[in-house]
């Protein structure tokens, strides 16, 4: 069963990860631990910008990168002198942790802390001396800024640093930090926060899901085995026998990286990826935890503030009507008595394309597999989720949350029909809803073009992007879909038209090379104005429905 800081962090749903140092200054993912410490000036920074953008995103917490593997500290800290306190930024007198836990408290957020174990500053890294100083300013976190909901511990532990001055590569043993101690200190220090951790045996209570990319398995299990080490499998689709509640975190950036780099502003996640996140992640029994990097100024990048009230805006779009309050239930069970058929029934026929489930998690977790069938025209017709990735029906566990997307169908029943479980089923929610026909708010260079835009799909291999308005474009980019050829598109014609009768062929070709290298694909063409964009899949890798990762059209 899941403990009440379990059951608590599993309502807060979404969540933002805040990374930000001296890397942010070095246009560099991982600092290496001799950065200068004159490079942290911002001219602007402002946690309330952050914490208003993560709210008005639909984040209901904050995770802060209070010190990353360069050893730096956002804080003051009395233990090294690596830190805030020797930059010029506010002469010396400044406290990022100490301001974003305020400004969080302002905007009615949480407030959590990443404190990197591997420190690729620190002299005595990898003698004992070093975990005593960790757990030190571990201690200082917990005790001098309010209520932490959550603590990050980085599973990158040793390898080549600056080590005081020392330019070496240092390894540590698995027991090295002494987990079982570090976790004690914290549930005496903040009783109510959960620990989430990569450190081999020693559980958490949360997990890392196997991937940075944004999605846990379609069966999402949040059990784990008490013992032994958590492979890939067990990370990403936890175990249906497992002993201990260690449920599934999924951590991924809205960027490429998860530091500022100027060369990503024009990889800005699209609304369609952010959707596809939620619903992989949110949608399969997990919570997401989405990073919003800091640029070199001190706030959150405009495209990225843009995307992300843009996400949460969806949300609500899709979500702010239950068909079912509308509908007649009824519930039947088996000859065993754990399965169950629940039909929704409508007294016309109705169109919807998103399925909700939830169980009550406080009595653990307990389907195994479930169905959906709607009646259309008089004919049962099987609903499968068209966001699976391993080519299987995907609908087996439910937990927390479950949702399912299919093709729109205007049906007059659905029947939802639990086959497997644990124990007897306790659905505490169903929801059936009608999303819009939008999975794409376009990744573009400036947001203005993205205004009344609308993107469906005529047919299984052609895109249709409507604006409403006319536009000039020069440029249409596709990203494949990643670690999977089904759907991936290998030849394509592109056309335009502005009255949805008289089309212009734009480009037509093949991406060379798309299967093997998977990245972004470009089709240029003369400056063209236009209201409809068409997107023609002539050839697939594998499957026969086309699919992306993003659309990026300037």
């Amino acid at each position: 069963m899941p403990s009440e800081n379990q059951l608590r962090w599993q309502e807060i749903e979404m969540y933002a990860f805040i990374h930000y140092s001296l890397n942010t200054y070095t246009d560099q993912e991982w600092g290496f631990g001799n950065e200068d410490l004159s490079l942290f000036n911002p001219s602007d920074l402002d946690c309330r910008q952050w914490a208003r953008v993560c709210k008005q995103s639909g984040m209901k917490g904050i995770i802060f990168t209070a010190k990353h593997h360069c050893g730096f500290c956002m804080w003051p800290s009395k233990y090294t002198e690596y830190s805030v306190k020797n930059t010029p930024w506010k002469g010396g007198k400044g406290d990022v942790v100490r301001e974003l836990a305020d400004a969080c408290k302002k905007e009615g957020l949480k407030f959590a802390v990443y404190l990197s174990p591997w420190d690729r500053n620190h002299k005595d890294y990898g003698k004992p001396e070093y975990v005593t100083y960790f757990r030190n300013q571990l201690r200082e976190l917990l005790t001098e800024y309010g209520d932490i909901f959550e603590v990050w511990f980085d599973g990158a532990n040793g390898g080549d640093g600056w080590y005081g001055g020392a330019n070496e590569r240092r390894q540590i043993t698995k027991d090295y930090y002494g987990w079982p101690e570090t976790f004690k200190m914290i549930r005496e220090l903040q009783p109510q926060c959960v620990i989430w951790s990569d450190a081999g045996g020693d559980r958490g209570d949360l997990r890392w899901v196997g991937t940075e990319a944004g999605y846990v398995g379609e069966t999402n299990w949040s059990l784990v085995p008490r013992e032994g080490r958590l492979t890939h499998q067990l990370l990403h689709y936890g175990a249906e026998d497992g002993e201990l509640w260690v449920a599934g975190e999924t951590n991924t950036s809205i960027r490429p990286g998860w530091f500022y780099h100027e060369t990503e502003n024009e990889h800005v996640k699209s609304l369609s990826k952010l959707m596809d996140t939620y619903y992989k992640s949110v949608g399969r029994n997990s919570c997401l935890l989405l990073n919003f990097p800091i640029a070199p100024n001190g706030r959150i990048h405009p495209t990225d503030s843009l995307r992300g009230i843009a996400f949460k805006r969806m949300i609500d779009e899709v979500f702010k009507e239950n068909l079912i309050e509308k509908a007649k239930i009824t519930r039947c069970r088996g000859g065993d008595g754990l399965p169950v058929a629940t039909t929704i029934s409508f007294k016309h026929p109705t169109l919807f394309n998103r399925f909700l489930a939830e169980e009550d998690i406080t009595q653990g977790q307990r389907v195994k597999k479930f169905s959906l069938e709607a009646l259309v025209d008089g004919k049962w017709q099987p609903l499968r989720d068209m966001l699976v990735e391993d080519g299987k029906d995907g609908l087996t566990t439910i937990g927390h949350r479950r949702i399912i997307c299919f093709p729109t169908v205007r049906a007059t029943q659905l029947r939802f029909t639990i086959s497997d479980a644990k124990a007897e089923p306790i659905i505490k929610k169903l929801g059936l809803y009608l999303a819009p026909e939008i999975t794409a708010d376009i990744a573009d260079a400036g947001e203005k073009k993205s205004s009344g835009l609308h993107i469906f799909f005529s047919s299984p291999k052609q895109m249709l992007i409507d604006w409403e308005q006319e536009q000039t474009f020069t440029t249409f980019r596709y990203l494949p879909p990643q670690n999977t050829r089904d759907g991936l598109i290998t030849h394509y014609t592109l056309w335009a038209s502005s009255d949805w009768t008289h089309w212009t062929k734009l480009a037509s070709g093949e991406f060379s090379n798309v299967v093997n290298n998977p990245i972004w694909q470009t089709i240029k063409f003369p400056a063209t104005k236009a209201r409809i964009i068409k997107f023609d899949a002539d050839r697939l890798a594998e499957g026969d429905r086309m699919s992306y990762g993003d659309i990026d059209i300037e």
